[in-house]
């Protein structure tokens, strides 16, 4: 399995490791991106069907990558001979199309494509034509693609299909991590602050109309570029542990992520599995996760985000109801069942590989 070590997609790949050991699948996971932080190996240590490859190549989608990408996959391919998988699971896409001799399932997380779209409401310019041509190549010579949601797949589809085979699984969380605490009056965000598809500048921009603080916590500088972004009228707590996170979350009584882009939200759902009443960007994936479960705004009206969280402040009924809309609906995406559709998934391919 590969994944990168700088947004969730790291989150997601340790509980997906974890729900996998019931089935007593052994996971070598290939790291791209950044080198591990303490906490992540730390995090890693706990598990038992885990064994790391650490590497720092470039991922697909930062700028002048692709040396990197295709260094990244000869050490794939070697590692490969070396690990002698029955499967290979990529995180990211661009490496579907390498020659691994096994099935090869490819889940679209995300893609620049559709953040462009999302976020700056155009098309991807010209620069990023070869990063399409790949991602295609990558995705259809995939066994399988998996995403996050139907509305993801759709995007995936539109923009480089068809593919072989697709399915949706869920994204989970172990519910094991998060508990709904004593809740106090302020409202909470988290994510890659650097990231424009957050949108949490925007929660920032009005946090000073808020009858309650604003808390934010997260990665302020650019894994890329090395800059930084500067947020106003709030309390920035930088990157927490999980445990800080799991305190901060018990305690806050609503989450607010105006996201342009979420093509999941582990942190929504985090949020959710906290009691949390959220308040999130009307987006296609957002409606389908979560339903009558969220409060939703447009992500491009300040005011509307502020007189939505100004509302669940002043209504301490509204604001329990619909925390507790999200705790039922987050019992839909625990880790156990993700867990269960990969393994399902995993299971039909070695099948297909071995009737070819």
């Amino acid at each position: 399995m590969t994944a990168d070590t700088v947004g969730g997609v790291w989150n997601y790949t340790l509980e997906l490791v974890r729900a996998l050991a019931p089935f007593k699948t052994e996971v070598a996971l290939a790291t791209m991106g950044a080198p591990l932080s303490e906490e992540q190996r730390r995090q890693a240590d706990d598990i038992d069907n885990l064994t790391i490859y650490e590497s720092t190549y470039k991922l697909e989608w930062m700028e002048n990558a692709w040396e990197d990408v295709e260094e990244a996959g000869q050490w794939l391919l070697k590692l490969k001979d070396e690990v002698q998988p029955d499967l290979v699971h990529l995180n990211g896409m661009v490496h579907g199309a390498l020659d691994f001799g096994v099935p090869k399932l490819v889940v679209v997380h995300s893609c620049v494509l559709s953040w462009w779209k999302a976020v700056k409401d155009e098309e991807a310019p010209k620069e990023w034509n070869k990063y399409k041509e790949m991602v295609t190549n990558g995705l259809q010579s995939a066994n399988m693609v998996v995403a996050p949601t139907q509305a993801m797949l759709h995007q995936a589809e539109q923009l480089y299909g068809p593919f072989q085979h697709s399915s949706v699984v869920y994204n989970g969380r172990g519910q094991h991590g998060f508990q709904f605490g004593k809740k106090e009056p302020f409202v909470f965000s988290m994510g890659r602050v650097w990231d424009e598809a957050k949108n949490i500048s925007m929660l920032a921009h009005i946090a000073s109309d808020l009858q309650w603080p604003v808390y934010i916590a997260g990665d302020a500088k650019h894994p890329a570029t090395g800059k930084e972004v500067e947020l106003e009228n709030v309390h920035f707590l930088g990157q927490l542990s999980e445990k800080e996170v799991s305190d901060l979350l018990s305690r806050a009584s609503i989450y607010a992520l105006p996201a342009k882009y979420e093509p999941f939200g582990l942190t929504i759902l985090e949020a959710a599995m906290s009691g949390c009443a959220l308040v999130v960007g009307k987006t296609d994936s957002q409606a389908e996760i979560w339903g009558n479960a969220a409060k939703y705004v447009d992500p491009n009206n300040a005011d509307e985000l502020r007189d939505t969280i100004n509302n669940l402040i002043e209504d301490e009924f509204a604001r329990n109801i619909m925390a507790m809309r999200a705790i039922k609906r987050s019992h839909g995406y625990t880790a156990d069942p993700m867990g269960q559709d990969y393994d399902h998934i995993y299971r039909q391919l070695l099948k297909q590989a071995v009737t070819v």
